[in-house]
């Protein structure tokens, strides 16, 4: 039987109530039969529902229905979506977890969410050679059509979504906070590009703040969406190892992208490593993990780099050698051409506006342009 507007109206309201989640939504649907019987409920019934204390039974008391009726107001006028566990786009892959959001707040491409998905989280202080493996990792995901989830944050976060779609394929941000918030706001484009090309998911209502607390109970999200999750970067006691904890309980696969045993972004997953993670050594093995999208696809072989234009100079030229050998920080070409931060920072902006090189949305990272 469909959901009635009204029952839709009370179940955002319940969410909306702070001391109510995931358990004690259920536990008051399971007492109560709906949401509209839970907003009408006497004190004293509420009491005595399992789980529900005396001062969650006031909060749930004080809500109405006008606070479920503004938030669904403010998602359409956002151009958004809300889903409940009932509703047919709501993410199978989320039923599965024992903590499933009893409301998801979503933006841009809802039928991603019932699609093959890999999450790709990593640090957001990360090395070189972590911005080029997460793309490595991304963009074969993407081109094989299986959609990269993460967590719309600096760092790795960012060069996974945006892999995945300058690859050709579709991304997932998960956020740690309402709908119309920018966080951080370095990721004002990249927030952008993923709500128009991909899909952003969030179980905070529009509006709402990031909070400390919000983070990691994102990151089960990012988890419970794919079905393998793969660790590119983390350094040891690093959030990313949350996303991780939460993949084994909802029992995902963990990969790992093997890291120099002598850089701190790569102690947490080189330990990993140790402890039994299967490695990521390059895109067939995580294709095994999905055998729905068929064969490996053949590499293609490597096209010749486009020869240089005449008119650069010795330095310009130099700085493009530097590019083509994967993602440089501003900091690495700085110091390998000796130059002030603030020079070589004039001279890739040049080389950009000719298309010869790219600095990748919210980082300090550089690479060869397309």
């Amino acid at each position: 039987m469909p959901m009635t507007p009204d029952e839709r109206i009370a179940r955002v309201a319940l969410s909306l109530v702070p001391a109510v989640g995931p358990a004690r939504m259920a536990a008051l649907l399971e007492a109560c039969s709906t949401g509209l019987g839970a907003l009408s409920a006497p004190f004293a019934f509420l009491c005595s529902v399992p789980g529900i204390s005396r001062a969650c039974a006031t909060a749930i008391s004080a809500a109405t229905s006008d606070d479920g009726a503004r938030v669904i107001a403010q998602m359409g006028a956002l151009g958004g979506e809300i889903l409940l566990p009932e509703d047919d786009g709501y993410p199978p892959a989320l039923c599965s977890i024992p903590d499933a959001p009893p409301v998801l707040y979503v933006l841009g491409n809802c039928a991603l969410l019932s699609k093959l998905a890999v999450a790709i989280v990593g640090s957001r202080d990360h090395s070189a050679y972590g911005a080029e493996a997460c793309r490595a990792v991304a963009g074969g995901a993407g081109a094989a059509g299986i959609v990269v989830v993460s967590g719309m944050a600096r760092g790795l976060d960012a060069v996974a979504h945006t892999a995945a779609l300058d690859a050709g394929g579709t991304t997932i941000g998960v956020l740690g906070n309402g709908l119309g918030v920018i966080y951080p706001a370095a990721n004002r484009h990249l927030y952008e590009r993923v709500g128009a090309e991909g899909c952003l998911l969030t179980e905070f209502p529009p509006g709402e703040r990031p909070t400390a607390g919000s983070f990691p109970r994102r990151n089960r999200l990012i988890s419970g969406l794919a079905r393998v999750t793969v660790v590119v970067e983390a350094a040891s006691g690093s959030g990313t190892m949350i996303t991780v904890d939460t993949a084994l309980a909802q029992g995902r696969e963990v990969m790992v992208v093997p890291g120099t045993i002598t850089s701190p972004v790569s102690v947490g997953t080189n330990r990993l490593l140790r402890d039994g993670a299967s490695p990521f050594l390059e895109v067939a093995d995580l294709l095994r993990h999905y055998p729905e999208v068929g064969p490996v696809p053949a590499q293609a072989p490597s096209p010749q780099a486009t020869p240089l234009p005449a008119h650069l100079g010795p330095v310009e030229r130099r700085a493009m050698e530097l590019l083509r050998s994967g993602p440089v920080h501003v900091d690495t070409i700085a110091e390998r051409l000796e130059l002030p931060v603030g020079g070589v920072l004039g001279l890739l902006s040049g080389l950009e506006l000719q298309g010869l090189a790219a600095a990748p949305e919210g980082t300090g990272w550089w690479r060869a342009g397309r």
